[in-house]
Protein backbone atom coordinates (compact mmCIF):
# COMPACT_ATOMS: atom_id res chain seq x y z
CA UNK A 1 0.00 0.00 0.00
CA UNK A 2 2.81 2.50 0.73
CA UNK A 3 5.08 1.80 -2.44
CA UNK A 4 1.71 2.65 -4.54
CA UNK A 5 1.16 5.56 -2.45
CA UNK A 6 4.30 6.60 -2.64
CA UNK A 7 3.87 6.69 -6.26
CA UNK A 8 0.33 8.94 -5.87
CA UNK A 9 2.50 11.28 -4.29
CA UNK A 10 5.03 11.57 -6.73
CA UNK A 11 2.27 12.28 -9.51
CA UNK A 12 0.31 14.70 -6.98
CA UNK A 13 4.08 16.60 -6.72
CA UNK A 14 4.11 16.15 -10.69
CA UNK A 15 0.93 18.53 -10.69
CA UNK A 16 2.24 20.57 -8.02
CA UNK A 17 4.95 21.52 -9.88
CA UNK A 18 4.07 22.06 -12.82
CA UNK A 19 1.36 24.11 -12.27
CA UNK A 20 3.34 26.41 -10.31
CA UNK A 21 5.72 26.64 -12.86
CA UNK A 22 3.43 27.83 -15.54
CA UNK A 23 0.60 29.85 -13.40
CA UNK A 24 3.41 31.77 -11.88
CA UNK A 25 4.74 33.60 -15.04
CA UNK A 26 1.43 33.07 -16.41
CA UNK A 27 -0.29 34.97 -13.60
CA UNK A 28 1.58 37.99 -14.24
CA UNK A 29 0.98 37.88 -17.73
CA UNK A 30 -3.07 38.03 -16.53
CA UNK A 31 -2.28 40.53 -14.24
CA UNK A 32 -0.98 42.93 -16.90
CA UNK A 33 -3.96 42.26 -18.87
CA UNK A 34 -6.08 43.45 -15.95
CA UNK A 35 -4.54 46.36 -15.48
CA UNK A 36 -4.18 47.44 -19.12
CA UNK A 37 -5.85 50.68 -20.20
CA UNK A 38 -6.44 48.97 -23.59
CA UNK A 39 -9.75 47.67 -23.55
CA UNK A 40 -8.86 45.02 -26.28
CA UNK A 41 -6.29 43.22 -23.34
CA UNK A 42 -8.20 44.08 -20.47
CA UNK A 43 -11.52 42.71 -21.43
CA UNK A 44 -10.66 39.45 -22.07
CA UNK A 45 -8.37 38.48 -19.16
CA UNK A 46 -11.54 40.05 -17.05
CA UNK A 47 -13.77 38.00 -18.19
CA UNK A 48 -11.64 34.94 -18.29
CA UNK A 49 -10.95 35.63 -14.22
CA UNK A 50 -14.49 36.28 -13.89
CA UNK A 51 -15.36 32.74 -15.45
CA UNK A 52 -12.70 31.11 -13.60
CA UNK A 53 -12.73 32.35 -10.01
CA UNK A 54 -16.59 32.13 -10.02
CA UNK A 55 -16.72 28.41 -11.18
CA UNK A 56 -15.31 25.20 -9.35
CA UNK A 57 -11.91 23.75 -10.45
CA UNK A 58 -13.27 20.48 -10.81
CA UNK A 59 -15.68 22.29 -13.33
CA UNK A 60 -13.10 23.56 -15.31
CA UNK A 61 -11.13 20.13 -14.98
CA UNK A 62 -14.03 18.37 -16.73
CA UNK A 63 -14.50 20.64 -19.88
CA UNK A 64 -10.67 21.13 -20.18
CA UNK A 65 -10.54 17.96 -20.59
CA UNK A 66 -13.94 16.70 -22.63
CA UNK A 67 -14.49 19.84 -24.65
CA UNK A 68 -11.98 19.97 -26.97
CA UNK A 69 -13.64 16.60 -28.10
CA UNK A 70 -16.94 17.47 -28.50
CA UNK A 71 -15.83 21.26 -30.13
CA UNK A 72 -13.59 19.98 -32.26
CA UNK A 73 -13.21 16.37 -32.17
CA UNK A 74 -9.59 16.24 -30.32
CA UNK A 75 -8.99 14.09 -27.81
CA UNK A 76 -5.56 14.71 -25.81
CA UNK A 77 -3.94 13.06 -22.76
CA UNK A 78 -5.68 13.47 -18.66
CA UNK A 79 -2.72 14.25 -16.86
CA UNK A 80 -2.09 17.25 -19.58
CA UNK A 81 -5.66 18.59 -19.49
CA UNK A 82 -4.90 18.22 -15.42
CA UNK A 83 -1.97 20.95 -15.85
CA UNK A 84 -3.75 23.00 -18.58
CA UNK A 85 -6.67 23.52 -15.99
CA UNK A 86 -4.82 24.01 -12.60
CA UNK A 87 -2.12 26.59 -14.50
CA UNK A 88 -5.07 28.77 -15.91
CA UNK A 89 -7.08 28.35 -12.57
CA UNK A 90 -4.18 29.16 -10.38
CA UNK A 91 -2.74 32.08 -12.89
CA UNK A 92 -5.97 33.75 -12.49
CA UNK A 93 -5.51 33.89 -8.45
CA UNK A 94 -2.06 34.76 -8.93
CA UNK A 95 -2.15 37.73 -11.22
CA UNK A 96 -5.25 39.43 -8.63
CA UNK A 97 -2.86 38.43 -6.23
CA UNK A 98 0.14 40.38 -8.23
CA UNK A 99 -2.26 43.04 -8.99
CA UNK A 100 -3.06 43.92 -5.43
CA UNK A 101 1.09 44.38 -4.73
CA UNK A 102 1.68 46.27 -8.01
CA UNK A 103 -1.36 48.56 -6.84
CA UNK A 104 0.07 49.09 -3.63
CA UNK A 105 2.62 50.85 -4.76
CA UNK A 106 3.14 54.52 -3.98
CA UNK A 107 2.62 56.54 -7.57
CA UNK A 108 5.32 58.65 -6.16
CA UNK A 109 7.84 56.09 -6.55
CA UNK A 110 7.03 56.20 -9.94
CA UNK A 111 7.57 59.68 -10.43
CA UNK A 112 10.97 59.57 -8.40
CA UNK A 113 11.90 56.45 -10.28
CA UNK A 114 10.71 58.89 -13.49
CA UNK A 115 13.11 61.71 -12.75
CA UNK A 116 16.17 59.74 -12.17
CA UNK A 117 15.65 58.44 -15.60
CA UNK A 118 14.44 54.87 -15.12
CA UNK A 119 12.72 53.14 -18.20
CA UNK A 120 9.42 52.09 -17.02
CA UNK A 121 11.02 48.31 -17.61
CA UNK A 122 13.76 49.30 -15.15
CA UNK A 123 11.43 50.93 -12.51
CA UNK A 124 9.37 47.87 -12.74
CA UNK A 125 11.92 45.16 -12.48
CA UNK A 126 14.73 47.23 -10.18
CA UNK A 127 12.35 49.29 -8.08
CA UNK A 128 8.51 48.15 -7.88
CA UNK A 129 9.12 44.03 -8.45
CA UNK A 130 11.24 43.29 -5.67
CA UNK A 131 8.94 44.90 -3.71
CA UNK A 132 5.83 43.91 -4.72
CA UNK A 133 7.40 40.69 -3.85
CA UNK A 134 7.82 41.28 -0.46
CA UNK A 135 4.25 42.12 -0.11
CA UNK A 136 2.69 39.31 -1.87
CA UNK A 137 4.08 36.25 -0.44
CA UNK A 138 2.06 35.65 2.84
CA UNK A 139 -1.03 35.69 0.45
CA UNK A 140 0.93 33.39 -2.42
CA UNK A 141 1.90 31.29 0.25
CA UNK A 142 -1.27 30.21 0.99
CA UNK A 143 -2.47 29.90 -2.34
CA UNK A 144 0.81 27.48 -2.73
CA UNK A 145 -0.64 25.59 0.43
CA UNK A 146 -3.94 25.33 -1.34
CA UNK A 147 -2.61 23.99 -4.74
CA UNK A 148 -1.34 21.42 -2.26
CA UNK A 149 -4.62 19.84 -1.50
CA UNK A 150 -5.98 20.54 -4.69
CA UNK A 151 -3.87 18.43 -6.42
CA UNK A 152 -6.42 15.37 -5.53
CA UNK A 153 -9.22 16.73 -7.82
CA UNK A 154 -7.20 15.22 -10.34
CA UNK A 155 -8.77 11.75 -9.73
CA UNK A 156 -12.05 13.12 -11.46
CA UNK A 157 -10.79 13.12 -14.83
CA UNK A 158 -8.96 9.91 -13.57
CA UNK A 159 -5.50 10.92 -13.31
CA UNK A 160 -3.85 8.34 -10.49
CA UNK A 161 -2.92 10.74 -7.97
CA UNK A 162 -2.27 10.36 -4.08
CA UNK A 163 -5.44 10.59 -3.05
CA UNK A 164 -7.39 8.35 -5.74
CA UNK A 165 -4.65 6.06 -4.89
CA UNK A 166 -5.65 5.99 -1.26
CA UNK A 167 -9.37 5.51 -2.26
CA UNK A 168 -9.02 2.54 -4.50
CA UNK A 169 -6.34 0.78 -1.37
CA UNK A 170 -9.75 1.67 1.06
CA UNK A 171 -11.61 0.15 -1.31
CA UNK A 172 -9.60 -3.30 -1.50
CA UNK A 173 -8.80 -3.29 2.14
CA UNK A 174 -12.67 -2.21 3.28
CA UNK A 175 -10.64 0.21 5.85
CA UNK A 176 -10.63 4.01 5.79
CA UNK A 177 -7.03 3.89 6.95
CA UNK A 178 -5.45 4.18 3.95
CA UNK A 179 -7.56 7.70 3.58
CA UNK A 180 -5.92 8.77 6.60
CA UNK A 181 -2.14 7.82 5.29
CA UNK A 182 -2.96 9.96 2.39
CA UNK A 183 -4.11 12.92 4.87
CA UNK A 184 -0.91 12.44 6.63
CA UNK A 185 1.16 12.23 2.90
CA UNK A 186 -0.57 16.02 2.22
CA UNK A 187 0.16 17.34 5.56
CA UNK A 188 3.70 16.61 5.25
CA UNK A 189 4.17 17.78 1.99
CA UNK A 190 2.12 21.27 3.10
CA UNK A 191 4.23 21.22 6.09
CA UNK A 192 7.45 21.55 3.96
CA UNK A 193 5.51 24.51 1.64
CA UNK A 194 4.80 26.67 4.87
CA UNK A 195 8.84 25.88 5.85
CA UNK A 196 10.18 26.70 2.41
CA UNK A 197 7.96 29.79 2.12
CA UNK A 198 9.13 30.66 5.96
CA UNK A 199 12.19 30.97 5.30
CA UNK A 200 12.63 32.39 2.40
CA UNK A 201 10.22 35.17 4.08
CA UNK A 202 13.10 35.54 6.82
CA UNK A 203 15.63 35.92 3.97
CA UNK A 204 14.05 38.64 1.77
CA UNK A 205 13.39 40.88 5.64
CA UNK A 206 17.15 39.87 6.23
CA UNK A 207 18.11 41.17 3.07
CA UNK A 208 15.96 44.29 2.86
Amino acid sequence: MLLSMLGGSLVSLEVFFLTLLFSLPLGMVFALGRMSKNPVLQLPVKVLMLIVRGTPLILQLIFVYFAPYYIIKVSYNRFTAVIIAFSINYACYFAEIYRGGIESIAKGQYEAAKVLGFTKAQTFFKIVLPQVVKRILPATGNEVITLVKDTALAQTIGVAELFRVAQNAASRQFSTMPIFVAGLFYFIMNWLVSWAFTRFEKKLSYYN
